[in-house]
């Protein structure tokens, strides 16, 4: 049909329509849109989430658990030992090949409960792992023998070792308290062997500095003694004066 035989009924019909799919076209345009920036700002969230899962994982990374530092800040005694060594099996099982590093703080305390950690260290140790041992502020008494467990054994420089004699309390009859004796003297034994199996100290001048008293040893003596392998966080000048004594 021409344009010019057209009614005006049918001109308005074809305008309204085409009205229509005008709007529907707006409409679907409105929507993609809509749609679109909706995808932006999930993505932006996304990204947002990205980010701070990332900087959340980047801060796990730097904890002492994932680098498998344990930090021994307690007395020497059944739980403290048991919870170390439940840390270090959970470590060795899910990477039997790391390395493990305990720093020691503690003034000591079972000679018993420690030999069981010395021994369980030796075997970390056997596995395959190598184990670093450090001391900050003090590894006192049984702590001191547990810093000899190490591969490598390393001491703050403003931290203290002290060694002395085994102390037992013994009640009973005078056999009881004659085998306890005994028993502490051939325990004392094993405590002078580790010292001097990992120092340059032999037992003669250890029992000479233990006797009826407590042998504090500074972080200069205790490297000059062999007691460990390196000191840390040492003054600039002092690093200095180490390296000229050492020519």
């Amino acid at each position: 049909m021409s344009e010019e035989k057209r009614t005006k009924e049918e001109v308005k019909a074809d305008l309204k329509i085409k009205e229509v799919e005008v709007l529907k076209a707006e409409s679907e345009i409105r929507r993609q849109d809509a749609e679109t920036r909706k995808l932006l700002s999930e993505a932006g969230k996304c990204e947002i989430e990205y980010q701070k899962a990332y900087v959340s994982r980047q801060k796990e990374l730097t904890t002492d658990e994932e680098n498998h530092l344990y930090r021994f800040n307690k007395d020497v005694n059944s739980n403290s030992v048991q919870s170390c060594m439940g840390k270090l099996t959970q470590w060795h099982r899910l990477d039997p090949k790391c390395d493990m590093e305990i720093i020691f703080s503690s003034p000591g305390g079972s000679i018993i409960d420690g030999f069981e950690l010395f021994d369980f260290l030796q075997e970390m140790r056997s596995q395959g792992h190598k184990v670093i041992t450090g001391s900050l502020g003090m590894a006192a008494s049984m702590a001191g023998i547990l810093l000899q467990a190490g591969d490598v054994r390393w001491i703050g420089h403003q931290a203290w070792m002290m060694i002395h004699r085994a102390a037992f309390g013994a009640i009973g009859k005078t056999y009881e308290v004659e085998d306890e004796v005994k028993l502490v003297k051939r325990i004392e034994e094993r405590c002078l062997d580790i010292f001097v199996s990992r120092s340059k100290l032999s037992k003669q001048k250890i029992k000479r500095n233990w006797d009826r008293k407590d042998w504090w040893i500074d972080a200069d003596e205790c490297l000059d003694s062999g007691l460990v392998d390196e000191i840390k966080a040492m003054m600039p000048e002092h690093i200095t004066s180490k390296k000229k004594k050492k020519k």
